[in-house]
């Protein structure tokens, strides 16, 4: 933190420390890669139990109405002990778009069980394509009685495979303009018609996948807002993601990375890596402080720009993993985690999980050309 921390909040990241270094198992400390379901879900659980899975949300629904500060402050207490990325796409994305969008029935239903860990969610948007321009998305969705029938294929799903549902995207009206066709709907990925497939990623990891709708029924009723009227969720979604997307959790986990490099170079590390060591750490406590006040503006009412904070944080992330590269030497060719001493470096599988943070969520490009059309008002090129 950059700020001084009052006495509560101090205590507070007190409790946080002690708790992880208790509950959080060795197993589960400093992995790279998101580990099996079955591995991680009784963390999940457990920090769910706790109150901290969804901090921000109110208590009545599961959270603990949490600070700013306080998100901060257990997002760097993760990072430090290296707790693993949890998949928390129902709690941070389709989550608070029910809280927003979703009837009482569809709030009841699955607002419990993606706090409990019992169903997992993942994301339908992107097809083969559609990517960045989620206007031109050709799975069809046509309404028969009180069902969608939706065909066509999503890929670069995160964890589709291990999901249980996915909130996708449909384009069903063919004769309506761009984004007055699109439909918001909730899918349960064990209906018939459903394929899924785990796709090898750079990382030699199977983060992602690619699943294949033929002719899916799916109830009218799990429908979010509005056939065809769909868009306005979407982008309450994105700005939702590119949020979370712009925490500095993934960055926090490098610079750990970082320092122990820097340990086992000790008296190695000459002053040109010394410097980068320092601009590493100057960059990670400024999108620190960019994300703490972009909470603080969304508790205020205020809305914050997720296009520079996904910008910000994923190449953040990247800038100090090319850091830890650096100052490996030849060992950044190593591809698997080897421990030295009492740490465990990892010299590669981070970096390269890293490439995709700048794609996923609207590619950075993308991001500047909303940021140069919403915030400069700059013209549209030709």
């Amino acid at each position: 933190m950059l700020r001084p921390e009052t006495p509560e909040q101090s205590a507070f990241r007190a409790e946080v420390r002690a708790w992880f270094e208790a509950e959080l198992p060795p197993s589960l400390r400093d992995l790279t890669f998101r580990p099996a379901r079955e591995l991680i879900m009784p963390w999940y659980k457990r920090v769910s139990q706790r109150g901290w899975l969804a901090p921000e949300w109110k208590r009545a629904d599961g959270g603990m109405e949490a600070t700013p500060v306080q998100q901060i402050i257990l997002i760097e207490e993760a990072a430090r002990i290296g707790a693993p990325d949890l998949p928390t796409q129902g709690v941070h994305q389709i989550g608070p778009i029910l809280r927003r969008f979703g009837t009482k029935e569809q709030q009841a239903r699955h607002l419990p069980p993606i706090l409990a860990g019992d169903i997992l969610w993942c994301q339908g948007y992107s097809e083969p394509g559609s990517g960045s321009d989620l206007a031109s998305l050709s799975t069809r969705g046509r309404v028969e009685g009180d069902e969608i029938v939706i065909t066509g294929q999503k890929t670069w799903n995160t964890w589709a495979h291990n999901a249980d549902w996915m909130y996708a995207l449909v384009r069903s009206n063919e004769d309506a303009p761009k984004r007055q066709n699109i439909t918001f709907v909730l899918i349960d990925l064990k209906t018939p018609g459903i394929t899924r497939r785990p796709i090898l990623t750079l990382a030699d990891d199977y983060e992602l996948c690619e699943v294949f709708f033929d002719e899916v029924r799916v109830p009218l009723e799990n429908v979010v807002g509005e056939v065809d009227k769909g868009w306005d969720i979407v982008t309450a979604l994105l700005t939702n993601e590119r949020v979370q997307i712009g925490s500095p959790s993934n960055a926090l986990r490098a610079l750990q990375r970082v320092r122990r490099i820097v340990r086992l170079l000790g008296e190695r590390l000459d002053a040109s890596g010394r410097d980068k060591v320092a601009q590493a750490e100057i960059e990670v406590a400024a999108l620190t402080a960019a994300f703490l006040q972009a909470l603080e503006d969304l508790a205020a009412g205020v809305q914050c720009d997720a296009s520079y904070l996904k910008i910000l944080a994923s190449e953040t992330t990247q800038f100090v993993l090319d850091v830890e590269q650096g100052l490996c030497g030849p060992a950044a060719a190593l591809k698997s985690p080897e421990r030295v001493g009492e740490d465990v470096i990892d010299f590669s599988e981070l970096f390269l999980q890293s490439r995709r943070l700048s794609i996923y969520g609207g590619t950075n490009e993308i991001q500047r050309g909303l940021l140069a059309a919403r915030v400069l008002e700059l013209p549209k090129g030709r």
